[in-house]
Order: C-alpha cells, then structure tokens, then sequence
C-alpha cells in the first residue's frame, strides 16, 4: 500500500494487467466475460428444459406441510398424481418462468464469474480455491438480485397455484401481471434474503469445488485439455456438495415465496416456525429430488459451458 500513488490502497486480490507481460509461456488462457454470458445463457436454457420435472418435484413437496395434512407421500406420489390430475405435461407447469429466468441467470453467473476471475488469477492464471469461493460467491449474489429472486418467486406461485381448486394464472405474462397488480413489483421479490443467502453460498460451494478439481486434476499445467465427461463428473459432485450444504436455505426461500408467504414475518421468522411445527427434518424436504435435479443439472451447465465457450473461442477473436 505505501508504494502505491498518494498512498492509494490496492488489493491483492485485483492484480494490475501489467503482470501479464511478466506472465510465463504456460499461462493459462483468460475467458472473455462476453463469451462467459453468451455460453452461459445457452448452457441454462437447454439444461433447465432436461431437468425442469424433478424441479417441479421438489417445489411441490417443500410446500407440503405437514400441518394441512400432506398432500404426497414421497416423491412417486406426487409425480402419480400430478399425472392424473394434469397428464405428463403437469410436470412442466412453471416451465416458461424459469425458462425464461434460467438463460439470464446462467448468463450473468457465468459472466460475473469470469469478470471477477480474471482479476483474481495469480500471474500463471491459476485460479486458488479460495478465491474460486468469492468469485463464486460474487456470482450467486448477483444473480440472486438480478435475476433468480424473482423469477424464483413467479415459478413457486405458479407451482403453488396449481394446487388450487380453480387455478387463477394462466401463463407466464398472465401470472406476472396478476402478481405486480395485486402485490406491486414486491411481490416479484418475496425472499430476497433468503434468495440472496442461498444462491451466494450455492455459487460459493460449486465454483469451490469445481475450481478445487479442475486444479487438482490440470496439476502445473493450467492448459491441460479436461475431457466433457470428467468435467461432467466434476460438476455432479460439486452440485451434491451445494445441495447438503444449503438445502436448508432453499427450503425457507421456497416457503418464502409461496401463496402462503404472509404467516411469515422475517426470514428468520420462517425458520423458527419451520422448526417449531415440523421439526429439524423439515429443512431437508425435497433433498432426493433436489439431489438429482442438481447434480444433473450442474454437470449439464459445466459441460454446456465449456464446450460453447471452445466454439467461440474459435469464431470469436478477443485479446
């Protein structure tokens, strides 16, 4: 700090571009976040559109509760009887609202990660694990602002909706409209809290890992070619960690931004209630689907991911 200019603090974790002058032969190759966004918006649409059913899955049983009593009986039953009450196409219900929130969210978690990367990369351009962590970190909080909260928000009360004798929305713009005029542009950001923290330590856990793997696995050479399908079994595992790691905040989020969201006063205030009523295992309702559901679904991305970015590596000319 006391070389800088008038005394100017600079972190260490943002490293002057001048030291990529001073960069071996070996270093690894930087990301443009303008490729990072467009491969990540891809990789988002074609993975929700494989995965959405177990989503569908896992929603319906969080807003189970106990108290009413519950509707299903496991995961099978809910899948048997949303098929009799509205056929296989029952389970895409919600579909458009996350398709249309999965592109953006992958596009911006992808482009502040590798924006923030960039920064963070040592002089070879190896990326630690920690700092993997807080990138991601500064990934999921993004995202979880601009995009998941309320598109999360709209998917669970459509979800929810359905659940209903006479179903009030319906479609996308038909629900959205219905919320706004009911609940104002609030009513798109119910749970932000809850959102912000489980989308943060998401990112932060699944960029922790993969970063972890993919170093281990390169060793001293940061351009080491890692084949689609190890980078598939990265992302799987890097995708359970973050389920049994947060599962419990992606509960409360979903209670949160349920039809039923107004018995709770706080964020905490759900999850004092959530363990007052339904006890400790509540937290991890929706854990087997989830579990599937992610890691398919953070294997697909990385995958998606990795081999866009190649193709626009070779059509896309950046410095």
């Amino acid at each position: 700090a006391h070389g800088s200019p008038a005394g100017v603090f600079i972190s260490p974790f943002v490293r002057p571009r001048c030291l990529a002058a001073a960069a071996p032969a070996g270093k690894a190759k930087l990301t443009h976040p303008g490729k990072a966004i467009l491969a990540g918006g891809i990789a988002g649409g074609i993975e929700i559109c494989i995965t959405f059913p177990t989503e569908y899955v896992k929603t319906q049983l969080q807003l189970d509760e106990k108290a009413n009593p519950p509707k299903f009986r496991g995961i099978g039953d809910c899948v048997k009887q949303t098929v009799q009450s509205h056929g296989v196409r029952g389970l895409y219900r919600g579909l458009s609202s996350l398709l249309y929130g999965s592109i953006p969210k992958s596009a911006v978690r992808f482009g502040v990660f590798e924006f923030l990367s960039n920064y963070a990369k040592d002089e070879s351009g190896r990326l630690d694990s920690t700092r993997g962590l807080l990138c991601g970190l500064g990934a999921g909080v993004m995202e979880a602002v601009l995009v998941v909260c309320p598109m999360e928000t709209v998917k669970v009360k459509f979800i929810h909706d359905q659940t209903s004798a006479k179903p009030k929305y319906k479609g996308f713009f038909h629900g959205v409209r219905e919320i706004v005029r009911a609940q104002g542009l609030r009513g798109t950001y119910q749970g932000l809290t809850a959102t912000v923290l489980k989308q943060g330590s998401n990112q932060a856990i699944r960029f922790f890992v993969m970063t972890s793997l993919k170093n281990w696995y390169k060793g001293d050479d940061p351009n080491k070619h890692i084949n689609p399908l190890i980078t598939g079994v990265f992302g799987a595992i890097a995708g359970a960690a973050s389920v049994f790691g947060n599962t419990p905040l992606d509960v409360i989020k979903t209670r949160m931004q349920g039809l039923e969201a107004h018995k709770y006063k706080s964020t905490l205030d759900c999850a004092m209630k959530i363990l007052r009523y339904e006890g400790l295992t509540a937290f991890y309702k929706g854990t087997v689907p989830r579990l599937g559901r992610v890691c398919l679904d953070v294997a697909i991305v990385f995958i998606i991911y990795e081999e866009v970015v190649k193709v626009l590596n070779t059509v896309w000319k950046t410095e």
